[in-house]
């Protein structure tokens, strides 16, 4: 088999493969990176799932790589696009005009912008990129992981390093290398978590979802009928109080039944979109929610329709568990047959505000999305395997209820903020809607090392956090961050000829990675909010 090797193994290229491989890369050191769909970018991008981000992310709470991210997407719009002149003045441009975020775009920008990131180490030599790429197995040494083997093209390559980075969306590489991880739900015994069971259970996992765009023109672009489009249309979980497929759905922060609605290119202007969830969560009307192309930003009748992008409560997959499922692949067809299910019904069954029924006029944009199905190429899994770490994040660490004025529990090995509410989606295990809010949190490098493991890093949405708590960890600016500092660290302690372990342990060295860490950019804590 094809062997190769580097300073750093990154195996998943999700947005914490790609921040971890930057950071690396730009601490000088050389870089296997793999990643199975042909996108690199994961939730952002393969996923189809517009950024999920705090309320002050143009100003503060995001790491500087990140922020180059951002401005890299707007500015490719500016550069390839023909907005409007008041769109292209914009600093803050939001292409889709959106309400879930201050920057919703179209995947295959963010594409772009992270091949342009990674494109001097790849010309260099210093990066190498093995795509699609599928981890089958991996080798170890007593607490030490020695390789890592990779599908590639219908070829095995055994791929090793010093450090071996588990970006994958599942960390798949947790249970090859027997590195010790939980799944699903905690008991409140465990974590002493308000909102844990009173029992654990390792398959209560949130729901997986199969994104997909749409837009709404001239003519019948109705899909096939589903073949399991009947069960789908009369199901009706217990907790959710209607059909699924209804535009009533319980309210994530009350449970209470509300009742959305959906107008296909509604003549807003998107300079009135204040994309601030803490004024306004936005979902009120699906279509605008997570819109990422609004026609009105654009000239010359280029798009003769907005273009929405589909993540909403009816396509969560909650029937069966996806990480550790003895067959996962069967569990995404399901899931992909729920998001067919869902634009049949928009398309035939749907009531509209006429009194009709149904939008034949939605058009599928699979070539948006970049799929063969016209559905998003990778599902967006909201909830990995984590590693069970020095320091496992709590509710009770940022729970506003239980923190208030104090702020979140600020941490001595802190390596980074994230800010996000406690939301998970209806769960496995027949949870509804969990949402909590919470307080400016930080993340603890502790939660970045396993307890046993010396040379495997997590870098990702596997990092050391707990089912309820993985739902403020898992959006795109924390798994960047989690990412960037899996492979600073990674660099550093080859620099240092340290262990990961070390670092957070010994003051000496924490200190002086804590200061690489803000000279690269990556902010440790929060600044004064008050007065925002």
């Amino acid at each position: 088999m094809p062997e190769l090797r580097a300073d750093v193994l990154v195996v998943g290229g999700g947005l914490g493969g790609v921040a971890a491989a930057l950071a690396a890369l730009r601490a000088g050191r050389t870089v296997l990176l793999t990643e199975e769909h042909a996108w690199l970018g994961g939730q952002l991008t393969s996923q189809a799932v517009p950024p999920d981000e705090h309320s002050w992310v143009e100003r503060f709470g995001i790491t500087a790589s990140y922020r180059a991210l951002r401005d890299g997407i707007r500015d490719y719009y500016r550069a390839h696009y023909p907005l409007t002149d008041r769109a292209r003045r914009t600093r803050d441009l939001n292409p889709g005009a959106g309400h879930v975020s201050r920057l919703c775009h179209e995947p295959r920008v963010a594409v772009a912008v992270i091949d342009a990131m990674l494109a001097p180490y790849r010309g260099s030599g210093r990066l190498t990129v093995l795509q699609p790429a599928v981890p089958t197995a991996a080798e170890t040494d007593g607490d030490r992981v020695t390789a890592v083997t990779v599908r590639h093209h219908g070829d095995d390559y055994v791929l090793s390093a010093p450090y071996i980075l588990d970006a994958t969306e599942t960390g798949e590489l947790l249970p090859m290398t027997g590195t010790e991880y939980v799944t699903g739900a905690e008991s409140q015994a465990e974590t002493g978590e308000p909102n844990a069971p009173g029992t654990a259970n390792p398959a209560n996992m949130q729901a997986l979802s199969v994104c997909f765009a749409v837009d709404h023109v001239d003519g019948d672009h109705t899909v096939d009928k589903p073949s399991a489009y009947g069960f789908w249309r009369d199901y009706q979980p217990g907790f959710w109080g209607a059909r699924m497929l209804s535009w009533q759905t319980p309210n994530p922060r009350t449970l209470q039944l509300s009742t959305r609605s959906f107008t296909p290119n509604p003549d807003d202007d998107p300079w009135l979109v204040d994309a601030d969830q803490r004024v306004n969560p936005g979902d009120g009307n699906l279509w605008t929610f997570r819109r990422i192309a609004a026609r009105r930003n654009f000239t010359g009748g280029l798009y003769p329709s907005d273009i929405c992008l589909v993540n909403w409560p009816m396509i969560d997959y909650f029937e069966q568990p996806y990480v550790d499922a003895p067959d996962p692949a069967s569990v995404e067809r399901k899931a992909r047959e729920l998001s067919f299910s869902v634009l049949y019904w928009l398309q035939t069954e749907a009531p509209r505000p006429d009194g009709g029924t149904g939008w034949p006029g939605l058009r599928l944009r699979g070539d948006v999305t970049g799929s063969a199905d016209g559905l998003a190429m990778a599902p967006y899994v909201r909830e990995s395997r984590r590693i069970r770490a020095e320091y496992t994040v709590v509710e009770q660490d940022l729970s506003l209820q239980i923190r208030g004025d104090k702020g979140a529990v600020p941490y001595a090995d802190a390596v980074g903020v994230g800010m996000y509410r406690i939301d998970l989606h209806p769960s496995t295990g027949g949870d509804n809607y969990i949402d909590v809010a919470s307080c400016p949190f930080e993340i603890p490098l502790g939660a970045l090392i396993p307890q046993r493991v010396e040379n495997l890093l997590p870098a990702g949405k596997n990092i050391g956090t707990t089912h309820i708590t993985n739902g403020s960890y898992r959006l795109h600016p924390v798994e960047w961050n989690a990412g960037e500092v899996a492979g600073a660290l990674a660099a550093f302690c080859l620099d240092r000829a340290v262990a990961p372990r070390a670092v957070r342990n010994t003051p000496d060295l924490l200190a002086d990675f804590q200061a690489h860490l803000s000279a690269d950019g990556v902010e440790l804590h929060w600044p004064d909010i008050s007065g925002y």
